[in-house]
């Protein structure tokens, strides 16, 4: 049962052949996928934006103070009259010559007007008399206290231009979530039409593949493919193929914006890369594998569940809840100790990126602090840094998560691809006969083979003509229900052939020939819907007169018309809540719905009691007028008014007659007879 889910081995973490194949799919809708990437630029200029704005207000508002001033009487110009002086921000005057430049200094929570620009020099502070030096230089300047009502004239532009900037970073962040929802919307929606495209791909696929493909591969791993794989794609396509971009282009900005800013602290930031960059290619290692164990060891724990869940009645029946358990709860610990080793490998690396995040930190404090106290920079500036170094690890982070998102598209993809790369044994000739199926059946010398060597049918020959009953009898393993499988195609022979109506059935179109040929077969499958979805099967073609008419053929109506809401109940999966012998007669009804020329009923009566068999023997011969009908069968004595029985022996035919004419011969079939005859004396006198 594991070996079956063994399938969770990972190749490479990124394989540039896969990956060609998965954009092919995404290639009908590039332009949204470019356009997701188009909104990432500006999404990004957003980000990289908002602290270049908080340093512009830091550095050329908040602590502008450095003005030109001009005494009264002097040429005149505009400007704001502090102490007796006329006073301009320096960055509002073009021209200074005859201005005095002059400088706000705060010191015990006053602001002082001083002659000389000493601001970021070493400077030393005295007082004399009430009155404030400041020291610069070997220099002593007077400082003039300004009042509260006139610093705040004074700094009515910066207080202008500071609401200005706030409005435009205010404006900035709408812009930001804006973009940010279209570009999320945009992608989410792309990706989801991908995958919308992909599952129906892989369905349609699924659908037309043969019967052999089914009896090699469990169920299980084939849902695998249309639901887990799939959604692993769709992380691929909506969290790694776009933002992967949006993560390069940060870097990218980041880096630029703080050359331009200040290049030694730049560098001082970009000399980590080396060692985040050795940690990744370590961690990437690492991951892989314990990534990998952790995927096998949960195919386990989803083997378990489905197999456990499954038979679950045969385990309480038996008693196995204890066994199942530790079973169970082996492979689980099994799970959690992988889960336990991939956590370690994620708890080392993403603890040491912070660490290089916080040593890039006292690297800037450290050097750029000092650079604020000397003056060389600003210190928004500083505060700019501290906040694209931030900026700059999340990306880093970003990409060591996405490689395991890449890890898994990329083992999703392969798997997927394999499955879609997997060829139907059962194809339509390019140009089938044109058909018209009356049931004519003849095999000739056919020879079938599940597996090459082990032969199924031995040089098989046999002739069904239009409108008989032929019945099929012969021990467990004869070949009966083969020979039925090959007359639907569902299967192709090795050597012989196969006639219908004289035609090769690899001549006939394969829609036709299996839309002419109603199989009911033994283990009846029911789907979820009502009694009248589950005989029309989706042919709204049929409509519920011919329901009604087919359900009372059969005899079906009397129970169907029992139920609360008659041809409208419900059935639950796989028919939970109907009889073996309701089952059976749905099935009946279903394959009597689309009026086949051939009714192949395989072991039709096995599951069911006495009485409802004889409702069906009934409907039966009403039905089978006109119509070939191949049967199936263990109970003798339900064929014995087929026009011709086959005994099947070990692949071959062994007799071939009516049911007097085999009895007469004293051969296999009176063999058979005369044990089941034997049985049913014992079972009667029991």
């Amino acid at each position: 049962m594991q070996n079956y889910h063994e399938e969770e081995v990972i190749g490479k973490a990124y394989d540039a052949r896969l990956m060609k194949r998965l954009l092919t799919y995404a290639k009908p809708y590039r332009w949204g996928m470019i356009l997701a990437v188009l909104l990432l630029v500006f999404i990004t200029l957003v980000d990289l934006a908002k602290p270049w704005l908080v340093r512009v207000a830091i550095d050329e508002y908040i602590n502008s103070d450095s003005y030109i001033g001009w005494q009264p009487g002097s040429e005149p110009a505009p400007g704001i009259e502090v102490n007796g002086k006329i006073l301009l921000p320096q960055g509002e005057v073009k021209d200074a010559a005859g201005g005095t430049k002059y400088e706000i200094i705060s010191y015990e929570g006053n602001n002082y007007l001083v002659a000389a620009v000493i601001n970021g020099k070493e400077y030393s502070v005295e007082t004399q008399e009430g009155k404030v030096f400041f020291v610069s230089s070997g220099v002593r300047h007077q400082g003039e206290l300004i009042s509260k009502e006139e610093n705040g004239v004074l700094r009515q532009s910066d207080t202008r231009a500071l609401v200005r900037l706030a409005v435009f970073y205010l404006m900035s962040l709408s812009v930001g979530f804006a973009f940010n929802y279209a570009q999320v919307y945009l992608l989410h929606k792309t990706g989801q039409k991908i995958i919308f495209d992909m599952r129906h791909r892989i369905f349609s696929h699924i659908q037309n593949l043969s019967m052999r493909f089914f009896d090699t591969n469990p169920v299980g791993r084939l849902i695998t493919r249309v639901t887990n794989d799939t959604e692993t794609l769709n992380d691929l396509f909506t969290d790694v193929l776009v933002n992967l971009f949006k993560d390069f282009f940060m870097l990218f900005g980041i880096i630029i914006v703080m050359l331009r800013l200040n290049v030694r602290m730049a560098l001082i930031c970009i000399a980590l890369l080396p060692l985040v960059s050795v940690a990744t290619v370590i961690y990437r290692t690492k991951a892989r594998d314990a990534y990998r164990l952790v995927r096998v060891r949960l195919a386990r724990i989803n083997a378990t569940l489905q197999e456990s869940i499954s038979g679950m009645r045969v385990i309480q029946i038996f008693r196995r809840e204890k066994k199942q358990f530790d079973e169970f709860d082996q492979i689980n610990s099994e799970h959690f100790q992988a889960s336990c080793g991939e956590l370690k490998v994620f708890a080392v690396f993403r603890p040491f990126i912070n660490s290089m995040y916080t040593i890039g930190l006292a690297l800037l404090i450290w050097y750029g602090g000092g650079q604020v106290l000397r003056g060389a920079i600003e210190f928004g500036v500083l505060y700019a840094f501290i906040e694209y170094i931030k900026m700059f690890f999340e990306p880093i982070n970003n990409l060591a998560e996405r490689y395991n998102i890449m890890q898994a598209a990329m083992a999703s993809s392969e798997r997927i691809f394999q499955l879609l790369d997997t060829e139907s044994e059962i194809e339509n000739v390019p140009e089938p006969v044109q058909a018209d199926i009356q049931g004519g059946i003849e095999f000739r010398n056919v020879w079938f083979a599940y597996n090459p060597g082990e032969w199924v049918l031995r040089d098989v020959s046999f002739t069904v003509e239009k409108g008989e009953t032929v019945a099929f009898v012969g021990a467990t393993g004869a070949g009966k229900t083969t020979i039925i499988s090959l007359i639907s195609r569902l299967y192709d022979i090795q050597q012989g052939q196969i006639l219908v109506d004289g035609i090769d059935i690899r001549d006939i179109d394969l829609d036709y020939l299996r839309t002419s040929v109603a199989v009911v077969l033994q283990d009846v499958f029911m789907f979820t819907g009502t009694i009248a979805d589950n005989i029309r099967l989706n042919n709204y073609e049929i409509d519920d007169q011919r329901i009604h008419q087919i359900a009372e053929a059969v005899d079906a109506d009397k129970f169907i018309s029992a139920l609360p809401r008659k041809y409208e109940s419900e059935v639950k999966e796989r028919g939970a809540t109907l009889s073996a012998g309701q089952r059976q007669l749905l099935a009946f009804a279903r394959a009597l719905a689309f009026d086949p020329r051939i009714l192949v009923l395989d072991e039709a009566t096995a599951n069911i009691d006495t009485e409802t068999e004889q409702i069906i023997q009934k409907a039966m011969r009403t039905i089978s007028k006109d119509r070939t009908t191949l049967v199936v069968a263990h109970r003798l004595s339900t064929i014995q008014n087929a026009d011709k029985i086959i005994v099947m022996h070990k692949g071959k035919i062994r007799e071939m007659g009516s049911h007097q004419e085999l009895l007469v011969q004293e051969g296999l079939y009176y063999k058979l007879y005369q044990l089941q005859y034997k049985d049913q004396e014992l079972v009667a006198s029991s």
